[in-house]
């Protein structure tokens, strides 16, 4: 592509180096500061996600005037957040990008990507039919992602609260947070792999709710793997009498939170005494002191009684007391709670690398579809910095990396294309670190399943 006739203004305020002034111009041609995306391209044509939800969308347009297909839209808007450009006016800017080009199978020579108001009108396509079809697409996805069909998963379901600032549908003032927003439910299973993310209002949903989301889930689960086994890890606001008697009804196991109240108090008033008391003795090397107690009881609300597992952990600060109900038998309590049911955090930090790595809570659009399909965008975005990420060594620290972290030190990385007459060659800089991962990650790939 020839470089632009049009004259670039020299960047003022660039102090002279060794006596010799500096011009500085964003006029070079044919360079990108994203030469990673090639890597993300070839996890994206691997895994298909843009194909996949682009086949649930109706395209209403005339077949012969389509000049960017709804499969190259989504996988152009997906590789922008992935690569740390959450914001859809950037499509404006990137649409010429020579390395983003590239990575949708474009010649630096070729036309245009898509323009931003084109991806806003893509992103208001879909009715609530074609966001079901979608959230049954992104299921297939992670369920078509494992080798062979796993005898167990775990599944994390956490919702979290998104501020908006206008006037979207669904939105509603939380009291907790001090703001209006919504509060999306979302699924992982124990690997980390995100499965479903659900757009509701920002309130803490009721047992019906989750019921009604989790009978589809499951369904959907069992409908690839019939004899799966199913574990349910939730926080406390999930531990309600429907999600109980749900669990029981579908064979599902359960670490769940329970909120403290007075009757579940009694059974580990003597226990936090004593606890306190031998932390008090023990007191000088600062440390604290962890004890466990198992009973069978339940809420007035609850159909029968369950194995309630309590910990008790007294210290400095005082004594704190947690609890958990679980269907599990045969397992000591003190296993359940601290090798099973805070294994759960880890879908703390699987969220904040969905909301804060790749900004999952742009929920600006005003209807409330759009923002549900912003939600399978940035899904999209996760899975692939998350097979990057799996690509790794095993016992490397590539493999536990944050996602900024691999943005920054694999994405972000200037490039400069040379078009051949049979080849394009891409000059990276030679100083770059972590050369030899790249290598590494693209020779890893093929095993990668699809």
């Amino acid at each position: 592509m020839p470089a632009s006739n049009q004259a670039t203004a020299i960047l003022p305020g660039l102090s002279p180096i060794g006596g010799r002034p500096i011009e500085a111009k964003f006029d070079a041609a044919l360079m990108s500061s994203d030469g990673g995306l090639l890597l993300l391209r070839e996890i994206e044509q691997r895994l298909g996600i843009a194909r996949r939800l682009a086949a649930c969308m109706h395209d209403p347009r005339a077949p012969g005037r389509i000049a960017h297909g709804l499969d190259e839209i989504l996988r152009f808007r997906m590789l922008m957040i992935a690569a740390g450009y959450e914001d859809g006016n950037d499509a404006d800017s990137l649409r010429s990008d020579v390395l983003f080009k590239l990575a949708m199978d474009r010649l630096p020579s070729h036309g245009d990507l898509c323009s931003q108001s084109t991806v806003s009108r893509t992103e208001n396509l879909p009715d609530r039919h074609a966001l079901l079809r979608m959230g049954h697409a992104m299921i297939d996805h992670y369920c078509q992602s494992f080798r062979q069909v796993p005898r167990r998963i775990v599944l994390d379901v956490d919702d979290t609260f998104d501020a908006v600032h206008g006037g979207q549908q669904l939105r509603l003032f939380n009291g907790h947070h001090d703001e209006y927003g919504f509060q999306p439910i979302v699924a992982f299973d124990g690997e980390g792999r995100m499965i479903a993310a659900l757009l509701r209002p920002a309130c803490r949903p009721s047992g019906r709710q989750i019921v009604f989301w989790l009978r589809r889930l499951i369904t959907a689960l069992r409908n690839h793997w019939p004899r799966v086994e199913i574990l349910l890890r939730a926080d406390s606001h999930y531990c309600t009498p429907e999600v109980l008697r749900f669990c029981r009804a579908e064979r599902l196991d359960y670490v769940l939170g329970v909120a403290p109240t007075t009757t579940l108090r009694k059974h580990v008033t003597a226990l936090e005494a004593s606890t306190t008391a031998r932390a008090a003795r023990a007191r000088a090397g600062g440390e604290k002191l962890r004890r466990f107690k198992e009973f069978y009881d339940g809420a007035a609300s609850w159909d029968r009684v369950e194995r309630i597992i309590a910990r008790v952990e007294a210290g400095p600060q005082g004594v704190d007391t947690r609890f958990i109900v679980t269907s599990l038998d045969g397992v000591r309590g003190r296993t359940v709670y601290e090798d099973i049911y805070c294994a759960r955090g880890q879908a703390e930090n699987h969220i904040k690398a969905w909301k804060t790595h790749l900004a999952a809570d742009r929920t600006s659009c005003c209807r409330a579809a759009a923002n549900q399909m912003r939600l399978f965008l940035h899904l999209g975005a996760y899975w692939l910095m998350w097979s990057l990420r799996a690509a790794m060594p095993r016992r490397s620290f590539w493999r536990t990396a944050q996602f900024d972290t691999l943005r920054l030190r694999l994405i972000k990385l200037a490039a400069r294309v040379e078009m051949l007459k049979r080849k394009l060659r891409l000059h990276l800089p030679r100083s770059a670190p972590n050369q030899t991962i790249f290598a590494c990650v693209l020779t890893r790939l093929p095993r990668m399943v699809t």
